[in-house]
């Protein structure tokens, strides 16, 4: 058995256009700790790993049709695929090197192959993958532990929920005052700690890839008007102002202050504090419509606008919906495809506390809690990047501390409406 590995059996994939090779690479290696397969094209390499992926591939640089660049490339693109080690075999230079490790390739080793060195390279990348698949499987069962953890608090959290509004609402006999204050503030723990399940529920779906999009045209500006007017109020217990506008027109189409009054730029007559439907301050365009999950791009826009609110003290929360053909050039790039994309973006800017710019580069991490003593759980940012990535988009940070903070999200715009 080769030294310092488990007891177990690897399966090696070889791959060389000549027989000469793979016979000798067969016979350097024989051992039965070791299931070789010898194949000599790139293509048929190709099969086999599709069909049962091996621990670990031998793959020749030079070979017709497909070669080792080549071979190693699709194998790394193919996100279905378990991590395989590939070690390269070359007799070219260092430049040939390069441009295999940046294909993707593990290692690599040079012809002709030195017996001693071929093994012990061997046995290292067969360390690699056994250490990487071990540790694949603790976080699979990590995710899957904390997913059904998470699942299983929702039902009592509910129900504990249900019971405390029968009890504010004297269905068990009158409740003093004191006692409501009470129960009220044991509900508003409550539902702080339910919320918290369900964002940790919805993070681990994405990242265990469970979470299925249901895809429709979605109008982004009634989305942020939907959400701007369920938000305004908590704002304006703060005395903020909230703020609705489309970048095309420069206006402002929604404003809620923390006067109680509603205010609009088309002409319409201040109204009562309260969600009272603007239709003549609600537009529709198909340059704001974007193929997405509405549920989805609403818990995004909800999360950006409730933590402006949440992070700003005095001055306003700003929403403004508009459209460009290129993303700006601090903003990381986003696959796009084959088609230029039109984007149609939403900022949330605040008059806030800001974010140190030390902190800006971790706001989407996972877990990521901010300094400040108001930082939530850390999941938020995290789960709507998640988010905006899975709609093909993105969402952007511009902040200063002490100086308030613009999230943008940016999404692809659908082109067939």
């Amino acid at each position: 058995m080769p030294p310092d590995l488990p007891n177990d059996s690897f399966a090696i994939l070889a791959v060389d256009d000549s027989p000469d090779n793979l016979f000798l690479i067969e016979s350097i290696l024989d051992d039965p700790d070791y299931r070789m397969t010898c194949v000599e094209s790139g293509q048929e390499a190709l099969r086999v790993v599709q069909q049962a992926p091996p621990d670990l591939i031998l793959l020749d640089v030079m070979m017709p049709g497909l070669d080792g660049y080549a071979v190693t490339q699709r194998i790394r693109s193919d996100s279905t695929l378990p991590y395989i080690p590939i070690l390269l075999i070359t007799a070219h230079d260092q430049s040939s090197l390069v441009q295999g490790l940046d294909a993707g390739a593990d290692d690599f080793i040079r012809k002709p192959v030195d017996v001693n060195e071929l093994r012990a390279r061997v046995r290292s990348l067969l360390r690699l993958k056994r250490s990487i698949d071990a540790q694949s499987a603790m976080i699979r069962q990590r995710d899957d532990f904390v997913a059904r953890l998470t699942h299983d608090l929702r039902t009592p959290l509910v129900a504990a929920n249900r019971m405390l509004k029968l009890c504010q609402g004297d269905a068990f006999g009158t409740v003093a005052d004191d006692a409501k204050q009470a129960l009220g503030n044991i509900a508003e723990s409550n539902r702080h700690l339910l919320s918290m399940v369900n964002t940790l529920l919805e993070v681990y779906r994405h990242e265990a890839g469970h979470k299925a999009l249901t895809l429709s045209p979605v109008d982004l500006f009634q989305l942020a008007e939907t959400v701007v007017m369920e938000l305004a109020p908590i704002a304006a217990e703060k005395m903020l102002t909230c703020l609705l506008c489309r970048a095309d027109r420069g206006d402002v189409l929604y404003s809620y202050s923390g006067n109680g009054v509603q205010h609009s730029s088309h002409g319409l007559e201040p109204v009562a504090a309260g969600p009272v439907a603007l239709e003549a301050s609600s537009p529709t365009s198909d340059d704001f419509t974007v193929p997405g999950d509405r549920l989805e791009l609403r818990r995004v826009i909800t999360n950006l606008v409730g933590n402006a609110i949440k992070f700003t003290d005095t001055g306003s929360v700003k929403v403004t919906v508009g459209t460009t053909e290129h993303l700006p050039a601090e903003v990381d790039p986003v696959s796009s495809g084959d088609r230029p994309h039109l984007w149609v973006w939403v900022s949330v800017a605040d008059t806030g506390i800001g974010i140190p710019e030390a902190e800006q580069g971790d706001v989407f991490e996972w877990f990521r809690q901010g300094n400040q003593a108001r930082a939530g759980h850390g999941l938020g940012l995290h789960l709507s990047q998640r988010i905006a990535r899975l709609h093909g988009g993105t969402i952007a940070l511009i902040s200063e501390a002490g100086q308030g903070s613009c999230f943008t999200l940016y999404l692809p715009q659908s082109v067939n409406q």
